[in-house]
C-alpha cells in the first residue's frame, strides 16, 4: 500500500528510468532517439551549418557602373573664355603678356541620376549615364561641351552609389544605405564600415536578406570561423538583432529556470552548474539529460535526448566536451528511492496537528 501510494505524490518530473523507457517505447507517439553518452564518439557532432546562398549567386552590375538612384560628383575646368567658372573660380593667375593661361574651376550641386539613367547638366539638358562608368561619362560631357567651353576638362565621381550599396540596420552604430567600396567586401567587413556593433557579440543574430532567401549567422560564428564571413554582393539587406542562446532546465535541479549563455559557446558541465547541479534532496545525477531538435540527413527533425550518467568520472570529461545549442532543454530526473520518503513526509504533515492536539489535551489534564 505504501508503494502504490508512491505513484500519486506530487514530483518535479520523472525519474530517470521512465524518460529511458518512455523514449524506447515511444510513449506518446513521438519518434525520440536515445543516446547514451559513454565516450567521445556518442558526442553530438558540431557540423558547419549548410550555405544558405547559391554559389554561384550573380551579383548585381559591378562598382564602376552607374545606375538610377546614384549621386555624381562633377568637377569642370576651363581656359580662356568661360562658360561656368568666374574669377573666384581661378587656380592659375593670368600671365602679363596679354595671354590668358588662368584655369577657372566650377564644381556644380550633387547630381542625382534619375529612374530612367539620365542627369540634367548644365547648357547640355538631359545626359544618358546609366551602365556607364565615370571615364566614358567624363569623356561624354567633354564632347557635349565642344563649341560651348573652351577646351574643357570633366572629373567625375560617384559620391553615392545605390546600385553598389547594402542597407544595414538593427544593433551597429550607423545604420542606413553603405555603399561597397570595392565591391570585394566580407560581412565582417560591411559591419565595420557601419561603425561596428552596439551589443555584445555573443548574443547578437546577424540576418541577410539577398533575393528573397534568408540567411542567419551567428556574430559569434562569423569572427571565430572564416568560412561563416561570408561575401556581401550588392542590395543585400543586413540586420543585426539581439537574440541571446539559452537553455532551460526542468526536474529536480538546482533551480528551475531559462538561463542565458554567458558567452558564445556553453559546455553540459557548464549548465549543469549555471542551474546549480542535482538537487541532493529529490535529484538524480544518474539521471541528466538533454532533449534536442536535431536535422537529418534528409532534412527531417530528429528528435533526440542524451543521457549522461554524472555518478561515473569519465561523464565529467564527456560533459566538458558536450557543447549546449541553443533553445536545449537541461532536464534532471527525480531520484526513485526519494518518493518512499515524500510519502511519509506528506503522512507526517498530516498526522502531526493530531498529534499535537492530543499532546494539548493531554497536557491539560
Amino acid at each position: 500500500m505504501l508503494l502504490a501510494g508512491c505513484a500519486a505524490i506530487p514530483s518535479s518530473g520523472p525519474t530517470g528510468a521512465q524518460v529511458r523507457s518512455q523514449v524506447i517505447d515511444d510513449i506518446g507517439n513521438l519518434p525520440m532517439k536515445l543516446v547514451e553518452l559513454r565516450d567521445f564518439a556518442d558526442l553530438p557532432a558540431s557540423a558547419l551549418p549548410a550555405p544558405v546562398f547559391a554559389e554561384n549567386y550573380t551579383p548585381p552590375a559591378p562598382t564602376e557602373l552607374v545606375g538610377p538612384g546614384d549621386v555624381l560628383e562633377i568637377a569642370l575646368y576651363e581656359t580662356g573664355v568661360t562658360l561656368f567658372g568666374g574669377a573666384a573660380g581661378s587656380v592659375v593667375a593670368a600671365a602679363p603678356s596679354g595671354i590668358d593661361p588662368t584655369v577657372r574651376s566650377q564644381r556644380f550641386p550633387p547630381f542625382r541620376v534619375s529612374d530612367t539613367g539620365t542627369i540634367n547638366f548644365p547648357f547640355v539638358g538631359e545626359v544618358a549615364v546609366n551602365g556607364q562608368t565615370t571615364d566614358q561619362i567624363e569623356v561624354l560631357l567633354r564632347r557635349l561641351l565642344r563649341g560651348k567651353s573652351q577646351n574643357p576638362q570633366v572629373l567625375v565621381a560617384i559620391s553615392e552609389g545605390l546600385t553598389n550599396s547594402v542597407i544595414i540596420g538593427g544593433d551597429v552604430r550607423n545604420p542606413g544605405r553603405l555603399v561597397l567600396p570595392t565591391n570585394q567586401e566580407s560581412l565582417s567587413d560591411v559591419i565595420a564600415l557601419a561603425g561596428g556593433n552596439t551589443g555584445e557579440i555573443k548574443d547578437i543574430l546577424v540576418r541577410i536578406q539577398r533575393e528573397g532567401t534568408l540567411g542567419q549567422f551567428r556574430m559569434s560564428d562569423i569572427l571565430a570561423q572564416p568560412e561563416q564571413d561570408i561575401r556581401i554582393f550588392p542590395a543585400d539587406r543586413i540586420l543585426l538583432v539581439r537574440a541571446p542562446q539559452s537553455f532551460s532546465v526542468l526536474g529536480a535541479a538546482g533551480r528551475s529556470n531559462q538561463i542565458a549563455f554567458p558567452g558564445p559557446s556553453l559546455s553540459l558541465a557548464e549548465a549543469v552548474a549555471l542551474a546549480g547541479g542535482s538537487n541532493p534532496n529529490a535529484g538524480d545525477p544518474r539521471a541528466i539529460f538533454v532533449f534536442r531538435i536535431l536535422e537529418g540527413q534528409d532534412g527531417v527533425e530528429v528528435p533526440t535526448v542524451f543521457h549522461l550518467n554524472m555518478t561515473e568520472a569519465s561523464s565529467y570529461i564527456l560533459a566538458q566536451r558536450f557543447a549546449m545549442s541553443d533553445k536545449d532543454v537541461l532536464y534532471v530526473g527525480n531520484a526513485e528511492a526519494n518518493q518512499p520518503t515524500k510519502l511519509v513526509q506528506i503522512l507526517s504533515q498530516l498526522f502531526y496537528p493530531l498529534v499535537t492536539l492530543e499532546r494539548v489535551l493531554n497536557g491539560n489534564n
